[in-house]
Protein backbone atom coordinates (compact mmCIF):
# COMPACT_ATOMS: atom_id res chain seq x y z
CA UNK A 1 0.00 0.00 0.00
CA UNK A 2 1.40 3.63 -0.72
CA UNK A 3 0.74 5.62 2.03
CA UNK A 4 3.57 8.24 3.01
CA UNK A 5 5.30 7.70 6.66
CA UNK A 6 6.18 10.96 7.35
CA UNK A 7 7.49 12.12 10.78
CA UNK A 8 4.19 14.02 12.99
CA UNK A 9 7.37 16.54 14.78
CA UNK A 10 11.03 16.08 14.42
CA UNK A 11 12.59 14.36 17.48
CA UNK A 12 13.17 16.15 20.04
CA UNK A 13 17.07 16.51 20.12
CA UNK A 14 17.20 15.40 23.76
CA UNK A 15 15.77 12.60 22.37
CA UNK A 16 18.24 9.29 21.77
CA UNK A 17 17.88 5.64 19.99
CA UNK A 18 18.06 3.03 22.61
CA UNK A 19 21.24 1.27 21.97
CA UNK A 20 21.25 -0.92 18.74
CA UNK A 21 23.02 -3.79 20.02
CA UNK A 22 20.90 -3.82 23.32
CA UNK A 23 17.50 -3.96 21.04
CA UNK A 24 18.87 -6.61 18.72
CA UNK A 25 19.34 -8.74 21.26
CA UNK A 26 16.81 -7.99 23.24
CA UNK A 27 13.87 -8.91 20.67
CA UNK A 28 15.90 -11.83 19.50
CA UNK A 29 16.22 -13.30 23.02
CA UNK A 30 12.29 -12.42 23.76
CA UNK A 31 10.94 -13.95 20.01
CA UNK A 32 13.27 -17.08 21.31
CA UNK A 33 11.63 -16.98 24.33
CA UNK A 34 8.20 -17.05 22.44
CA UNK A 35 8.91 -19.81 20.37
CA UNK A 36 10.20 -21.98 22.93
CA UNK A 37 7.10 -21.05 24.84
CA UNK A 38 4.94 -21.99 21.37
CA UNK A 39 6.97 -25.75 21.50
CA UNK A 40 6.29 -26.09 24.95
CA UNK A 41 2.42 -25.99 23.89
CA UNK A 42 2.80 -28.63 21.11
CA UNK A 43 0.35 -31.76 21.73
CA UNK A 44 -2.54 -31.63 23.89
CA UNK A 45 -4.93 -32.67 20.83
CA UNK A 46 -7.24 -33.91 22.93
CA UNK A 47 -8.21 -30.70 24.27
CA UNK A 48 -7.48 -28.59 21.32
CA UNK A 49 -10.19 -30.25 19.02
CA UNK A 50 -12.19 -29.73 21.90
CA UNK A 51 -12.02 -25.81 22.44
CA UNK A 52 -12.19 -25.41 18.88
CA UNK A 53 -15.77 -27.04 19.51
CA UNK A 54 -16.52 -25.12 21.97
CA UNK A 55 -14.96 -21.83 19.76
CA UNK A 56 -17.22 -22.82 16.92
CA UNK A 57 -20.40 -23.41 18.96
CA UNK A 58 -19.37 -19.73 20.45
CA UNK A 59 -19.24 -17.99 17.38
CA UNK A 60 -22.85 -19.24 16.29
CA UNK A 61 -24.37 -18.34 19.56
CA UNK A 62 -22.94 -15.17 19.05
CA UNK A 63 -24.14 -15.02 15.61
CA UNK A 64 -21.03 -14.71 13.87
CA UNK A 65 -20.82 -14.66 10.10
CA UNK A 66 -19.10 -18.25 9.09
CA UNK A 67 -15.94 -18.24 8.53
CA UNK A 68 -17.27 -20.28 5.32
CA UNK A 69 -18.21 -17.18 3.46
CA UNK A 70 -15.12 -15.73 3.16
CA UNK A 71 -13.19 -19.02 2.06
CA UNK A 72 -15.88 -19.28 -0.17
CA UNK A 73 -15.02 -16.04 -2.00
CA UNK A 74 -11.14 -16.39 -1.90
CA UNK A 75 -11.11 -20.33 -3.82
CA UNK A 76 -12.94 -18.69 -6.49
CA UNK A 77 -10.20 -17.28 -7.92
CA UNK A 78 -6.82 -18.67 -8.62
CA UNK A 79 -5.33 -15.65 -7.89
CA UNK A 80 -6.81 -14.36 -4.96
CA UNK A 81 -6.61 -17.84 -2.71
CA UNK A 82 -2.79 -17.79 -3.79
CA UNK A 83 -2.31 -13.97 -3.00
CA UNK A 84 -4.46 -14.95 0.57
CA UNK A 85 -2.14 -17.90 1.37
CA UNK A 86 1.35 -15.65 0.69
CA UNK A 87 0.40 -12.92 2.51
CA UNK A 88 -0.43 -15.10 5.21
CA UNK A 89 3.00 -17.06 5.01
CA UNK A 90 5.54 -13.66 4.15
CA UNK A 91 4.07 -10.57 5.08
CA UNK A 92 3.56 -11.13 8.97
CA UNK A 93 6.68 -11.22 10.61
CA UNK A 94 8.47 -8.63 7.80
CA UNK A 95 5.98 -6.36 8.04
CA UNK A 96 6.50 -5.72 11.53
CA UNK A 97 10.17 -5.72 11.54
CA UNK A 98 9.76 -3.08 8.91
CA UNK A 99 7.65 -0.88 11.14
CA UNK A 100 10.20 -1.26 14.44
CA UNK A 101 12.93 -0.61 11.83
CA UNK A 102 11.20 2.68 11.00
CA UNK A 103 10.59 3.52 14.38
CA UNK A 104 13.82 2.86 15.46
CA UNK A 105 15.72 5.03 12.76
CA UNK A 106 12.97 7.74 12.42
CA UNK A 107 10.84 7.89 15.68
CA UNK A 108 12.59 6.42 18.75
CA UNK A 109 10.39 7.79 21.12
CA UNK A 110 7.28 5.45 19.35
CA UNK A 111 9.91 2.43 18.67
CA UNK A 112 9.86 2.05 22.75
CA UNK A 113 6.26 2.39 23.23
CA UNK A 114 5.81 0.12 20.00
CA UNK A 115 8.43 -1.96 21.25
CA UNK A 116 6.64 -2.85 24.75
CA UNK A 117 3.07 -3.03 23.75
CA UNK A 118 3.85 -5.77 21.25
CA UNK A 119 6.00 -7.58 24.03
CA UNK A 120 3.29 -7.04 26.00
CA UNK A 121 0.09 -8.83 23.62
CA UNK A 122 2.70 -11.29 22.80
CA UNK A 123 3.45 -12.40 26.17
CA UNK A 124 0.19 -13.12 26.99
CA UNK A 125 -1.12 -14.54 23.90
CA UNK A 126 1.69 -16.71 25.33
CA UNK A 127 0.14 -17.53 27.60
CA UNK A 128 -3.33 -18.47 25.91
CA UNK A 129 -1.15 -21.10 23.93
CA UNK A 130 -0.34 -22.90 26.75
CA UNK A 131 -3.62 -22.32 28.66
CA UNK A 132 -5.90 -22.78 25.51
CA UNK A 133 -5.00 -24.86 23.06
CA UNK A 134 -6.88 -24.68 20.10
CA UNK A 135 -7.04 -26.50 16.14
CA UNK A 136 -7.64 -24.03 13.67
CA UNK A 137 -10.72 -23.85 11.54
CA UNK A 138 -8.72 -25.88 8.54
CA UNK A 139 -8.54 -28.61 10.97
CA UNK A 140 -11.86 -28.79 12.68
CA UNK A 141 -14.12 -31.15 10.95
CA UNK A 142 -17.21 -29.55 12.01
CA UNK A 143 -16.52 -26.18 9.90
CA UNK A 144 -16.21 -27.81 6.26
CA UNK A 145 -13.84 -25.31 5.96
CA UNK A 146 -10.12 -26.82 3.75
CA UNK A 147 -6.46 -26.27 4.50
CA UNK A 148 -6.31 -23.43 1.58
CA UNK A 149 -2.41 -24.07 1.76
CA UNK A 150 -1.97 -27.27 1.50
CA UNK A 151 -4.84 -27.22 -1.22
CA UNK A 152 -3.27 -24.26 -3.30
CA UNK A 153 -0.22 -23.46 -1.30
CA UNK A 154 2.21 -22.05 -0.22
CA UNK A 155 1.97 -23.10 3.17
CA UNK A 156 3.33 -22.18 6.29
CA UNK A 157 2.74 -25.60 7.69
CA UNK A 158 3.17 -29.32 8.15
CA UNK A 159 0.86 -31.29 6.83
CA UNK A 160 -0.50 -32.52 10.00
CA UNK A 161 0.71 -31.31 13.89
CA UNK A 162 2.05 -34.61 14.59
CA UNK A 163 4.55 -34.45 12.27
CA UNK A 164 5.32 -30.57 11.71
CA UNK A 165 8.54 -29.41 14.43
CA UNK A 166 8.87 -26.14 12.99
CA UNK A 167 5.69 -24.50 14.53
CA UNK A 168 2.35 -25.33 16.91
CA UNK A 169 -0.31 -25.50 14.94
CA UNK A 170 -2.49 -25.42 18.33
CA UNK A 171 -1.72 -21.68 19.06
CA UNK A 172 -4.44 -20.39 17.11
CA UNK A 173 -5.87 -18.76 19.99
CA UNK A 174 -5.65 -15.38 19.43
CA UNK A 175 -4.31 -14.25 16.56
CA UNK A 176 -0.87 -12.42 16.64
CA UNK A 177 -1.26 -12.48 12.55
CA UNK A 178 -4.25 -9.78 13.09
CA UNK A 179 -2.75 -8.35 16.58
CA UNK A 180 0.58 -7.74 15.29
CA UNK A 181 -0.96 -6.53 12.05
CA UNK A 182 -3.20 -4.16 14.16
CA UNK A 183 -0.52 -2.57 16.09
CA UNK A 184 1.51 -1.74 12.88
CA UNK A 185 -1.30 -0.03 11.78
CA UNK A 186 -2.27 2.49 14.72
CA UNK A 187 1.71 2.88 15.54
CA UNK A 188 2.03 4.22 12.23
CA UNK A 189 -1.32 6.16 12.43
CA UNK A 190 0.04 8.14 15.49
CA UNK A 191 3.72 8.63 14.60
CA UNK A 192 2.96 9.91 11.39
CA UNK A 193 0.80 12.93 10.04
CA UNK A 194 0.15 11.83 6.37
CA UNK A 195 -3.62 12.81 5.41
CA UNK A 196 -3.43 9.49 4.22
CA UNK A 197 -2.24 7.37 7.40
CA UNK A 198 -5.72 5.89 8.21
CA UNK A 199 -4.79 3.72 5.09
CA UNK A 200 -2.42 1.70 7.58
CA UNK A 201 -5.91 -0.04 8.50
CA UNK A 202 -6.21 -1.68 4.99
CA UNK A 203 -3.39 -4.02 6.29
CA UNK A 204 -5.12 -5.66 9.18
CA UNK A 205 -8.20 -5.32 7.16
CA UNK A 206 -6.63 -7.29 4.68
CA UNK A 207 -4.61 -9.76 7.14
CA UNK A 208 -8.07 -10.87 8.98
CA UNK A 209 -9.56 -11.55 5.73
CA UNK A 210 -6.65 -13.58 4.56
CA UNK A 211 -6.18 -15.34 8.22
CA UNK A 212 -10.36 -16.28 8.17
CA UNK A 213 -10.31 -17.16 4.38
CA UNK A 214 -7.34 -19.31 4.86
CA UNK A 215 -9.12 -21.19 7.82
CA UNK A 216 -5.59 -20.58 9.98
CA UNK A 217 -8.11 -18.62 12.25
CA UNK A 218 -11.57 -17.63 14.01
CA UNK A 219 -13.20 -14.57 14.18
CA UNK A 220 -12.84 -15.12 18.05
CA UNK A 221 -8.99 -15.32 17.47
CA UNK A 222 -9.01 -12.01 16.29
CA UNK A 223 -11.03 -10.32 18.43
CA UNK A 224 -9.58 -11.35 21.23
CA UNK A 225 -6.13 -10.15 19.49
CA UNK A 226 -7.85 -6.56 19.39
CA UNK A 227 -8.68 -6.78 23.22
CA UNK A 228 -5.52 -7.88 24.30
CA UNK A 229 -3.91 -4.90 22.21
CA UNK A 230 -6.77 -2.72 23.29
CA UNK A 231 -5.43 -3.75 27.17
CA UNK A 232 -1.81 -3.43 26.10
CA UNK A 233 -2.21 0.34 24.64
CA UNK A 234 -4.10 1.33 27.67
CA UNK A 235 -1.30 0.10 30.17
CA UNK A 236 2.18 1.34 28.42
CA UNK A 237 1.52 5.30 27.78
CA UNK A 238 3.27 6.70 24.77
CA UNK A 239 6.09 8.93 26.52
CA UNK A 240 5.07 12.90 26.42
CA UNK A 241 6.12 16.13 27.03
CA UNK A 242 6.57 16.92 30.29
CA UNK A 243 4.09 19.92 31.58
CA UNK A 244 8.06 21.90 32.40
CA UNK A 245 9.58 21.30 28.98
CA UNK A 246 6.51 21.09 26.80
CA UNK A 247 8.37 25.04 25.48
CA UNK A 248 11.90 23.80 25.27
CA UNK A 249 10.97 21.27 22.89
CA UNK A 250 14.19 19.62 23.92
CA UNK A 251 13.32 16.86 26.18
CA UNK A 252 10.95 14.35 27.01
CA UNK A 253 9.46 11.63 29.93
CA UNK A 254 12.51 9.31 29.70
CA UNK A 255 12.18 6.01 27.07
CA UNK A 256 14.22 3.79 28.65
CA UNK A 257 12.89 3.36 31.70
CA UNK A 258 11.52 -0.06 32.09
CA UNK A 259 8.04 -0.28 32.36
CA UNK A 260 6.95 -4.04 31.16
CA UNK A 261 8.71 -6.98 33.01
CA UNK A 262 8.40 -10.96 31.84
CA UNK A 263 6.37 -10.15 28.80
CA UNK A 264 7.53 -11.63 25.59
CA UNK A 265 7.92 -10.69 21.67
Amino acid sequence: MEARTEPAKAEPAGIRRPPLVRELLLVAGLFLVYKLGRQLATGHSAEAFQNARHVWDWERALHLPGEGAVQSALVHSDTAIHFANTYYATVHFPATVAFLVWLYLRRPTHYVWARRVLALVTGAALVIHLTFPLAPPRLLGEAGLIDTGQVFGPTVYGASPEADTLSNQFAAMPSLHFGWALMVAVGLIVATRSRWRWLWLLHPLVTLLVIVGTANHYWLDAIVASALLGIALAVVHLPHRTESTAGQGSRLAPVDEPVLVGAGR
